[in-house]
C-alpha cells in the first residue's frame, strides 16, 4: 500500500480510501467484516459523510474503533454542511453542529479530515475559513477542505487564510477519474475534474499539489468490469442511480472499448486499468472506491503500484 502525507495529520494517509456508504449499524455484522479487510490490507482511511445512511455509516465506524480499540491507527474523512431540503446550511453555525454531531457518531474526540460537503458560493469565504480555523485550534478537527468546492473557490479560502495568518484549506474531495462526468449524480453542486473541460482545474492542483480524494474514482462502477456495452441494457436497471446519471454516455462507453483492449493486452481487469489510469496522473491523489469485497481492495492496491505511461493514458482518454 502507498501512503500519502496531508498537512497537519501525523499518520500516514493510505491512498486508496474506503468509501463507507454501504457501512451501517443496519448490517453491522458485515460492516466489521469491511472495516477488518481494509484494515489488514493497509487501508487506514475512511471516508464517510454525516448523511450516509442517515449518520449509521458514522455510528457503525465509531463503535467499529471502539470494539477493536483501533483509534490511533486510522484516519478518519467525514463530510457535513450539506444542504437540506429547505436550505443551504454552509454556515458556521451548520459546520458547528455538524461537526459535534459527527464526534458523537463516531465516538471520538477528533476528526482526522473534515470536509464540507458542498458549497455555497453566495456565502462570504471568511466565516467559513474562520469557523474551521476555530474547531481546529480547539482540536476538533485536524485537517480540513472541501468536497464539491471549485478550485476557483479553494483559492479564494486559502487567499483568505494567508491575508489572515489562518490554517488554510488542504484537501479537497472532487470527482476524478477516467470517466468523465457528464452529469450531476445527486443533483446541483457537484464538482469534477475529470475530462478535458477541466484541464485548467487540474493544472491548478498540480501547481498547488493540492491532496484530491477523488470520489467516484471508478465512475460508481462504470469502470468495475460489470459494464460493458454489450450488456448495458440488459442490465441497465440494475445499475446505481448516479452511475447511470452520470457517466453511462456514450463518451465513456468509447474509454470502456478502450480499456478493455488493454487489459487483455495487460492481463489485468478493468477496473485495475482504471485504477491505474488515476495513480498515474501527475497529481496528489487519493482514490475513494466503494468495494465490500477483499478481492477487491487488493486488486486495487496492486493496481495503484502500476504506472501507465503518458502515451497509454493519453490513449485510454480520447486524446489519441
Amino acid at each position: 500500500m502507498k501512503y500519502g502525507k496531508i498537512n497537519n495529520i501525523d499518520k500516514p494517509v493510505s491512498r486508496i480510501v474506503l468509501g463507507t456508504m454501504i457501512i451501517s449499524t443496519d448490517n453491522f455484522e458485515r460492516s466489521v467484516d469491511i472495516l477488518d479487510a481494509a484494515l489488514r490490507n493497509g487501508i487506514t482511511t475512511l471516508d464517510s459523510a454525516n448523511v450516509y445512511y442517515g449518520g449509521q455509516s458514522e455510528r457503525a465506524i465509531g463503535r467499529w474503533m471502539e470494539m477493536r480499540g483501533n483509534r490511533e491507527e486510522v484516519v478518519i474523512a467525514t463530510k457535513g454542511a450539506i444542504p437540506n431540503a429547505d436550505r443551504k446550511r454552509v454556515t458556521p453555525f451548520d459546520i458547528t453542529a455538524d461537526i459535534y454531531d459527527s464526534l458523537a457518531r463516531l465516538r471520538t474526540s477528533y476528526i482526522d479530515i473534515y470536509m464540507l460537503h458542498r458549497d455555497d458560493p453566495d456565502y462570504p469565504i471568511g466565516p467559513i475559513v474562520e469557523i474551521l480555523n476555530e474547531h481546529k485550534n480547539a482540536g476538533r478537527i485536524c485537517a480540513f477542505g472541501g468536497s464539491n468546492w471549485t478550485h476557483q473557490r479553494l483559492q479564494e479560502a486559502n487567499d483568505y487564510a494567508a491575508a489572515n495568518n489562518l490554517t488554510p484549506f488542504t484537501v479537497s474531495s472532487p470527482n476524478f477519474g477516467l470517466a468523465e462526468q457528464v452529469e450531476d449524480p445527486w443533483g446541483p453542486g457537484c464538482v469534477t475534474v475529470s475530462g478535458p473541460q477541466n484541464t485548467e482545474a487540474r493544472a491548478w492542483y498540480k501547481q498547488h499539489d493540492m491532496p484530491i480524494f477523488a470520489y467516484s474514482s471508478l465512475g460508481r462502477g462504470f469502470f468495475s468490469g460489470r459494464i460493458t456495452r454489450q450488456n448495458f441494457e440488459e442490465i441497465k436497471g440494475t445499475i446505481d442511480g448516479a452511475c447511470r446519471t452520470a457517466y453511462c454516455h456514450e463518451v465513456n462507453f468509447k474509454r470502456l472499448d478502450r480499456v478493455e483492449e488493454m487489459a487483455k493486452q495487460k492481463g489485468m481487469t478493468v477496473a485495475e486499468i482504471a485504477t491505474a489510469y488515476i495513480f498515474s496522473q501527475p497529481l496528489n491523489v487519493f482514490a475513494l472506491i466503494g468495494t465490500e469485497n477483499e478481492a477487491e481492495m487488493k486488486s486495487a492496491i496492486a493496481a495503484s503500484e502500476t504506472t501507465l505511461t503518458a502515451d497509454e493514458m493519453a490513449w485510454l482518454n480520447l486524446e489519441k
